[in-house]
């Protein structure tokens, strides 16, 4: 099994590579790795131009993934994303064309433009890693991710996602607008590269990312952490601002997002730090507010927020203990 050291190496070349593109955003590209190394799927909620489809690819250059964009509109129908049959009069006989969802790596553009039958589609694929179609089961590649984008600003004509999608996204991110200084940084790269195009060296491939994912079980999690994720989901059910709460996805979000979060600051335990600063990423989307409350626009992330006030932090000699 991979060593945790160079688990963490491996990592920091990616996430170096990929600023090469997308300048002044490590956190947020932080978050996108952790969330492929945990094997899940990224929901990119920001405004237009904010570089979402460019990170994506800008992952799938530098781990070696093949990738597949689909642009979600409202025509978009189930075929097009897992694929059809067609009639092959050579043979005689039908012939499966699979979709773009056959990849490694699959940016949905825009995910809220589709109709609901055409999202429900990327539901099988996204928690079975299979697609079934016309009465076969196909197996999709491994490793599979989804990161799907919408934006905040354009509700018109669109289908917002229901919550038993939403908790299939194991973090949902923003991207946000750069500093001035990276904003210049960004201009100075273009004018010295002399086009638009960046070219990035794959630093992964395909199986050491799976070996990097396998890694991540070294990471110790003690009963105080075990219980301390627990108690913050738990707080969330809890919560009078919400109409439903966390479910234990979400539990078992904290703890996979907490143990990549561990290996990357070079630790093979983890620590509340962890679990506190993936927490919102991970819960906010997973949250029905009550409706009353919306008028008021409290959102997910600040029930989310009071949950880590409100729950101790266990101490710190009990975050090594075995369990």
């Amino acid at each position: 099994m991979m060593e945790l050291p160079v688990l963490r190496d491996h990592a920091a070349r990616v996430l170096d590579e990929v600023e090469r593109v997308v300048v002044g955003k490590r956190p947020a590209l932080e978050l996108i790795l952790l969330a492929v190394l945990c094997d899940g799927h990224v929901l990119l909620e920001d405004y237009p131009g904010l570089a979402k489809t460019l990170a994506a690819r800008s992952f799938a250059s530098a781990t070696s993934l093949s990738f597949s964009r689909i642009q979600f509109t409202p025509d978009l129908m189930p075929s097009d994303v897992t694929g059809s049959s067609i009639f092959d009069q050579r043979r005689a006989e039908f012939e499966f064309m699979p979709g773009p969802i056959f990849t490694n790596l699959l940016l949905a553009d825009e995910i809220n433009r589709a109709p609901p039958k055409t999202q429900a589609a990327l539901l099988e694929a996204m928690q079975e890693r299979q697609v079934t179609s016309e009465g076969a089961t196909r197996p999709l590649a491994s490793p599979f991710v989804v990161l799907a984008t919408q934006n905040p600003i354009e509700y018109e004509g669109t289908y917002p996602l229901p919550e038993a999608q939403l908790d299939r996204f194991l973090i949902r991110a923003a991207i946000g607008y750069p500093a001035r200084d990276d904003e210049i940084e960004m201009l100075d790269r273009r004018l010295a590269r002399g086009e638009d195009e960046v070219d990035l060296s794959p630093v992964v491939d395909a199986p050491t990312l799976i070996a990097m994912q396998r890694a991540l079980e070294q990471v110790h999690v003690s009963a105080a952490i075990k219980g301390y994720i627990v108690d913050l989901v738990a707080a969330t059910r809890a919560s009078r601002q919400l109409a439903v709460g966390a479910s234990p996805r979400g539990s078992l979000a904290l703890l996979k997002l907490s143990r990549a979060k561990a290996a990357l600051a070079g630790r093979d335990f983890v620590v509340p730090e962890d679990v506190k600063a993936i927490a919102v990423p991970a819960l906010a989307h997973r949250l029905t507010l009550r409706p009353e409350l919306w008028v008021q626009r409290i959102r997910g992330e600040d029930v989310v927020a009071e949950a880590l006030e409100s729950v101790p932090t266990p101490p710190a000699e009990d975050v090594r203990t075995a369990t």
